[in-house]
């Protein structure tokens, strides 16, 4: 049965791009979903490697007749579980879907396929010299595919938004194969339900994105990045609703505390540049000239000073924005060796501090570690739940629960930035009520009628 599947799909794009050899194929049943979590690949799979939206949309159109599910791929640097096939499959790959990357300056606007990655859009936006791109979700390898379809955040978020708020147009291979186009490069399009919008965030479940138009924004220029110290966690989360209320809304605005900001240096071979204090407040801001950037410097200076900060660190030159950044970047990968899983709640900003002393508490009933950081400016914080004498703990799914329930008590969500995958379809039902969830499950029946397409990712229909 295998062998004919592989020479149907032959037939579709070529023998070259058609894999079944399992040692050739190591490096796509997994993720950067932390191991202990991680779901466990099923190894009866076939890669594949489309180099454009019609040899996707055959592939569909065969695995729709034969009843195959399909797993997209882009880079693997999700965190739960969404790329990694738990059922018999055929992996669809997007990486040679990277020829395109078009610029239009007028209208503010990138074009590009899939499979580009951010570190190449990054690129291409410098050579323009005078556009930027904001996002900047973290590793530069993933491809802008898997950034949209995830609805990835990061850091600066707080003043530009998630991906989201960059995606003006796609092309998209629908499970049953039609090729279709949304949006375009128009900044208003109220035209019907929005599709585009519904296929951002979906996690592979409902489309495939072949092709995506980007917003692009006037590149600043002048950038400095301050380090503001308070001795304690409550004085510094309650000064970035002071310091927005103000409206000056920084690129980033991160909250670090220092046994993380110092084991991160460590890690990198990089010493942490303060001194003072035991909890940050890490901004960046950006504008148009240095002059009104100290003007703001000085402003956030004082609202700072008077909710207790001690001496701000200001970095205006660019090695030293580019320390303090690394730093900030390698706290996941200085944890990541000892964490069994990595967390993305998200509340309002004015309950921050309360729920990172809920999350002390919770730690301390366990005896467990579970350090914290995250994105003060927009609510979303990053709690990693430690491995315990080298392994998972045993309770974990309860410390997990018991996180999301103080969470969503706090107005919050379980999932900011990181998506469900399907690590959390388990935990969609505490989070959502049975109509929202139903809801969920026949969208994706309408898109997706045979379930083909990254089954048991987000919500799980074969349990109906």
């Amino acid at each position: 049965m295998k062998d004919s599947i592989v020479k149907e799909l032959e037939n579709l794009i070529g023998e070259d791009w058609v894999i079944d050899d399992e040692r050739l194929m190591e490096d796509y049943l997994s993720d950067e979903t932390p191991s202990p979590v991680r779901p466990e690949a099923d190894r009866d799979v076939i890669l594949v490697k489309p180099k454009n939206s019609q040899e996707i949309s055959e592939i569909l159109k065969y695995a729709n007749r034969k009843s195959i599910s399909v797993v997209p791929r882009g880079a693997g640097t999700g965190l739960c579980g969404a790329a990694v096939p738990v059922q018999s499959s055929i992996i669809l790959s997007m990486e040679r879907l990277n020829d395109l990357i078009e610029v239009d300056e007028d209208n503010f606007t990138m074009t590009c396929q899939a499979g580009v990655t951010l570190e190449d859009i990054l690129e291409r936006v410098r050579e323009s010299e005078t556009l930027f791109f904001p996002p900047h979700p973290g590793d530069e390898g993933a491809q802008v595919g898997g950034l949209v379809v995830e609805n990835a955040g990061g850091a600066r978020a707080v003043k530009y938004g998630v991906l989201r708020n960059y995606v003006r147009g796609m092309e998209v291979v629908l499970p049953t194969g039609e090729i279709t186009s949304l949006g375009g490069k128009v900044i208003k399009n109220n035209t019907g339900l929005d599709l585009m919008h519904l296929l951002i965030g979906s996690e592979g479940t409902l489309g495939i994105v072949s092709r995506v138009t980007l917003r692009l924004y006037p590149e600043p220029q002048a950038s400095v990045s301050l380090i503001v110290p308070f001795e304690g966690r409550h004085e510094a989360i309650g000064t970035v609703p002071q310091i927005l209320k103000q409206g000056m809304i920084p690129l980033a605005m991160e909250y670090m505390e220092r046994d993380l900001v110092e084991k991160s240096a460590e890690h990198i071979g990089k010493k942490w540049p303060v001194r003072e204090g035991d909890a940050y407040l890490y901004l960046v801001l950006t504008g148009q000239d240095k002059d009104s950037l100290y003007s703001k410097c000085e402003r956030i200076n004082e609202t700072c000073d008077s909710r207790g900060s001690q001496d701000v660190l200001v970095a205006e030159r660019r090695k030293d924005e580019e320390k303090i950044l690394d730093i900030r970047s390698n706290i996941y990968t200085a944890l990541e060796p000892e964490s069994a899983d990595i967390l993305d709640v998200t509340v309002p900003i004015t309950e921050i501090g309360r729920l990172l002393d809920e999350i002390d508490s919770i730690a301390e009933e366990h005896d467990l570690d579970i350090p914290v950081y995250g994105h003060a400016g927009d609510g979303n914080l990053h709690p990693h739940i430690r491995l315990k004498d080298g392994r998972k703990p045993s309770n974990m799914e309860r410390i997990k629960d018991e996180i999301y329930e103080k969470t969503i008590d706090l107005g919050g969500v379980i999932t900011g930035e990181h998506g469900i995958g399907k690590t959390r379809v388990k935990n969609l039902p505490q989070a959502l009520d049975d109509h929202q969830i139903s809801l969920m499950k026949k969208i994706k029946k309408v898109f997706d009628p045979n379930n083909i397409l990254n089954p048991k990712t987000v919500v799980d229909i074969d349990e109906d």
